[in-house]
């Protein structure tokens, strides 16, 4: 394999996992929307009267992060995306864990998980997983290699719901202590 085919692999693997992980990011803020806008009010950071639209602009522009994706020339504008989103989330995050208000819920989707520092780093990972393929940007893959970049990264994602559960079980266990 030549090193511009590992380079587009690397970003296709990427791509599709920031893929998975907002859809289903984005799916869970949809489907318990009004839980969602309690995790935003959680976190203090806009009024009250914001709250919902500020709920609704989040979902609206996940969803946008998974299109853009799918959509020709769209990648980068969607990782790019994908990256400031991910960044207001670990200054949000950042804000309230230095304010003592860790026992919060990330509203991240998924296992419940209160504020830390661990998704503060989590985050910091995906965002450089975000600069490493708009770096690498654009890919071309033949069928093969196209499979094996959608298996690549939806095993990716799958270790990454399971070191999601390993947080949220952590953080279970520190509360029941």
């Amino acid at each position: 394999m030549s090193a511009v085919t590992l380079s587009s692999m690397l970003t296709a693997t990427v791509t599709v996992f920031l893929c998975l992980l907002f859809a289903r990011a984005a799916w869970h803020k949809i489907a318990e929307f009004t839980e969602f806008t309690g995790f935003v009010a959680d976190y203090r950071l806009v009024p009250e009267a914001l709250v919902r639209p500020v709920s609704m602009s989040v979902v609206v522009a996940e969803i946008l992060v998974v299109l853009l994706q799918l959509v020709p020339g769209g990648q980068v504008f969607g990782l790019v995306l994908a990256m400031a989103i991910l960044g207001l989330y670990v200054a949000a995050m950042s804000i309230n864990i230095l304010r003592g208000r860790t026992s919060i819920e990330c509203g991240c989707g998924g296992a419940v998980q209160p504020l830390s520092w661990s998704l503060v780093w989590r985050n910091a990972v995906l965002i450089t997983m975000a600069i490493t393929a708009v770096a690498t940007a654009p890919y071309s893959l033949d069928a093969g290699s196209a499979i094996a970049a959608l298996a690549s990264g939806f095993t990716l994602w799958t270790g990454f719901l399971l070191a999601e559960q390993i947080l949220a079980n952590d953080a279970t266990a520190r509360l029941t202590r």
